[in-house]
């Protein structure tokens, strides 16, 4: 194992993600595919107003992390292991084959539609960087209520935690964080309560809808949210998909399963780069690049020294 591709989630999108990616990269046949499938163009969706709702937002990183990967794909270059953040994750089963193109747009679609229905508003995440886990957890403990709920959600980084639940509980946290010696806190660009308690309800209607898609057995190792595992069985990605909605993203613990792998060169697909700065601070041993950042060539040399 050599070369991994990442799928980033939600807070690596922006206004016009979609039209610079296409600009970059040449790519039509991806864009053409998704506008075909929901019967309207893609590349009206990535605008600032459209960008609001959660549900857009998750169709857009879905179709750039997958465009991305095919553009690599193309050239004759595929990776040995995938893993994606959230909904990145529905970005490498597509490339792991696992689902189809359609068939992951559709549960992309109907998995932004129930969160963001479930939570309309006054929900979020935020980020704590400086702080254990531990540490943390005490912190939420004596803020959260249940009129104000806050979790603690994705440990991307032993030192870099994500909050999930009510504004005002995840403010509370962060200044009280602050207090505690964090290095960092911050709201996240993020409209919904994810990876808590709070989506179990969605989290079960999507495992409803999945379980309807058959799936194919990965062609290369996909990594899990939920426990950070090497999954071989269509059936546990799948149930991995659905269930993450709902827990903690175990990224760390994700890309450490594919350091010792044999990974040793990290690629992140358009448009993020958070993975990139974990992986590289995580495994300054390895190599690890944002494709958005990167030219084509540049990648695909460092693809083909690594393939030698």
């Amino acid at each position: 194992m050599s070369v991994a591709f990442l799928f980033p989630g939600q807070g690596a999108q922006y206004a016009g993600m979609l039209h610079d990616i296409k600009n970059k990269w040449g790519l039509t046949t991806t864009f053409e595919e998704a506008s075909e499938a929901l019967n309207q163009d893609v590349l009206s969706l990535d605008s600032s107003e459209k960008l609001k709702y959660n549900k857009n937002v998750q169709i857009c990183l879905f179709i750039a992390g997958v465009a991305t990967a095919r553009s690599f794909k193309n050239k004759g270059y595929s990776p040995d292991v995938v893993g994606g953040h959230s909904i990145g994750a529905f970005g490498a089963a597509v490339i792991s084959e696992v689902l189809s193109f359609k068939e992951a747009l559709f549960l992309v679609g109907k998995r932004g539609e129930l969160m963001g229905n479930a939570y309309p508003d006054g929900y979020g995440m935020g980020v704590v960087m400086g702080l254990r886990e531990h540490q943390l957890l005490s912190i939420v403990h004596e803020i959260s209520t249940d009129a104000a709920p806050v979790y603690v959600a994705n440990l991307n980084a032993p030192d870099q935690i994500t909050l999930s639940g009510t504004l005002k509980a995840i403010e509370e946290v962060l200044e009280k964080a602050s207090k505690k010696g964090a290095r960092k806190t911050k709201m996240l660009h993020v409209t919904v309560p994810s990876h808590c308690p709070l989506m179990e309800g969605v989290s079960s209607e999507l495992r409803k809808i999945i379980t309807e898609v058959k799936g194919k057995d990965p062609i290369v190792p996909f990594i899990g949210n939920c426990k950070a595992r090497k999954l071989w069985k269509a059936a546990d990605v799948k149930e991995d998909l659905a269930a993450s909605v709902a827990l903690p993203v175990r990224w760390h613990d994700a890309t450490e399963v594919m350091y010792e792998m044999g990974t040793r060169l990290y690629i992140e697909m358009a448009p993020g780069r958070v993975l990139t700065d974990l992986t590289a601070k995580s495994f300054p041993e390895a190599r690890a690049i944002s494709a958005a950042e990167s030219t084509m060539k540049s990648v695909l040399i460092l693809m083909e020294k690594e393939k030698m």
